[in-house]
């Protein structure tokens, strides 16, 4: 996609504090971090969001759950870590790229959700 913002950035087109790079997968630094650590895994070709991934997608989601592990451990997190894929409008999906937030720190991130 020409003007998703993430497309560019694996382009290089816009830069972005790298934390891990592959053929399959880029992970960079979230320029507003909510928590101590917080990285976003995306895959290098470009998917809507899970709601649009396809069979021929689970090498590259395999990858980027694969790799949230040392991600989180490298980047301050050794003690555990959340993994978060926002989906479509009602998930909270705000960049149509799909894109795995690995949130974590010295602290518990806290509950899963606000009750309601």
């Amino acid at each position: 996609m020409e003007n998703c913002i993430f497309c560019k950035i694996v382009r290089g087109e816009i830069p972005a504090r790298k934390a891990y790079e592959d053929d399959r997968v880029l992970a960079f630094h979230d320029i507003h971090p909510q928590r101590p650590t917080h990285l976003l895994v995306i895959p290098k070709k470009h998917i809507d969001s899970l709601a649009q991934a396809t069979p021929e997608d689970e090498a590259v989601l395999g990858r980027m759950l694969a790799v949230s592990q040392q991600l989180a451990r490298d980047n301050g997190s050794p003690d555990g870590f959340r993994c978060i894929i926002n989906t479509g409008r009602v998930g909270g999906q705000e960049v149509a790229h799909l894109h795995m937030h690995i949130v974590g720190g010295p602290d518990p991130v806290g509950p899963m959700l606000k009750k309601i």
